[in-house]
């Protein structure tokens, strides 16, 4: 490993570290303690999403009393937690694990009374790992439409609009479930601006919009033709009238600014440190333009060390595999090829470990490794044009691979170059 990507990688895991979903949730419970339960109530615990092993974990020693607790998350962090039933949906495309989940959740917040309390604990990834199609629709209807959201280059925010629509636990379900029950939730965001509307879309916050406004978006994008049947007769329908929610207390304990203040922190004293931006969002294509730009403005004679943070999207035009962090490495790899000089690197990656449907987190790649891929028999522009950028960036051993890291806050970049 070079110097640099000994130093790029010590940075990213410092903004892993500061998104410790365990040591946010007790720093958050330390200053602000709950009250005991009411008298002849029970406190129950969930956690969903893919912080929700440490986030339990953690809970189960605050609340050693509990009468319940479930947790709904990931296989890769899957472990046997003991005073919990640990569950697993499938992610980023629901399945039957999904669905399964999600009723297992509603029969566990079903069960509460009045005197009840439920702590749960959000964090990015519930929109997949638990689900619940709202009646009349499938859960086969509900992975078309999602398959279909992630190939279109829409936002989170418009994709939880429209999810939000389709759930029955989405856009404040889990509310409406837990009635009469007092909910307290505790949310790690994985969302750029933090809207609890959209952080695992919202199962204990307000929906992030109508069901005309999710038919509406969907007609404007050209999806509308696209949807299942069933799909476009429940958001053509009228809105039905909704039970009272439980009342409810949402508290963000962490984010991706906090993870990038960790980095610029780290950074400072080696580097001369700047954080650019943390709303590198949109298309990856123009994200690899502004990383490259902001590049080629820092100072050349010293050490720099650039710091984004944000969520991009991919427009899938071709059959191959990777994740946003891979593609935007992949295209910041050809342009600083051709723009950039000196002894640089860059890194992508998701806090959470996994970027898209593969192992890798992301990318970490230099002014070489455009040439490395070719130079390894692979055609790197094809590649990239067919939205392969896992075989483009495994050819010049440019993965970044971290394993399941237990939090999730989306995603991390940071450029470096010596001079």
């Amino acid at each position: 490993m070079t110097e640099l990507q000994h130093a790029a990688q010590s940075l990213f895991q410092a903004a892993v570290d500061r998104a410790d979903p365990a040591r946010a949730l007790r720093a958050e419970l330390s200053q602000n303690p709950l009250p005991e339960v009411a008298s002849g109530g029970r406190d129950v615990l969930l956690a969903v999403g893919k912080a929700a092993v440490p986030l339990m974990r953690e809970a189960l020693a605050q609340f050693p009393h509990a009468s319940q607790a479930l947790v709904v998350t990931n296989p890769e962090n899957r472990v046997t937690l003991e005073g919990a039933t640990v569950i697993c949906g499938a992610h980023p495309v629901p399945d039957d694990s999904s669905a399964a989940a999600g009723r297992a959740v509603m029969e566990l917040v079903g069960s509460l009374g009045a005197k009840d309390r439920l702590i749960a604990l959000i964090s990015g990834g519930g929109s997949a790992l638990m689900v619940a199609p709202a009646p009349g629709l499938t859960l086969a209807d509900k992975a078309a439409v999602n398959d279909l959201l992630l190939a279109s280059g829409l936002e989170i925010n418009q994709m939880n609009l429209i999810r939000q629509q389709l759930s029955d636990l989405k856009g404040g379900g889990l509310l409406r479930h837990a009635a009469p029950a007092e909910v307290r939730a505790y949310i790690l965001s994985d969302v750029i601006g933090d809207d609890l509307r959209a952080i695992a879309s919202g199962p204990t916050a307000s929906p992030i919009g109508t069901r005309a406004q999710a038919r509406e978006m969907l007609q404007e994008t050209g999806l509308w033709a696209r949807l299942p049947d069933a799909v476009r007769h429940h958001l053509g329908s009228a809105e039905e009238a909704q039970a009272a929610p439980a009342a409810v207390t949402n508290t963000l304990i962490g984010s991706n600014r906090h993870s990038l203040q960790a980095v610029l922190e780290a950074a400072s004293s080696d580097w001369q440190a700047q954080l650019v931006s943390d709303q590198l969002v949109g298309d990856v294509a123009d994200a690899a333009e502004t990383v490259v730009a902001a590049a080629r403005q820092a100072p050349a004679d010293r050490p720099v060390a650039l710091i984004f943070g944000g969520e991009t999207t991919v427009q899938l035009r071709g059959s191959g595999l990777g994740g946003r962090n891979q593609e935007l490495a992949l295209r910041v790899a050809r342009l600083g090829a051709q723009q950039l000089e000196g002894n640089w690197l860059f890194l992508s990656g998701g806090t959470d470990g996994r970027d898209g449907p593969t192992e890798a987190a992301g990318g970490i790649v230099t002014g070489s490794t455009w040439q490395a891929i070719a130079d390894a028999g692979q055609d790197p522009q094809a590649l990239l044009d067919n939205n392969d950028s896992h075989a483009a960036l495994a050819a010049a051993n440019a993965l970044l691979h971290t394993g399941g890291t237990g939090t999730n806050v989306a995603d991390v970049q940071i450029f470096l170059r010596r001079p």
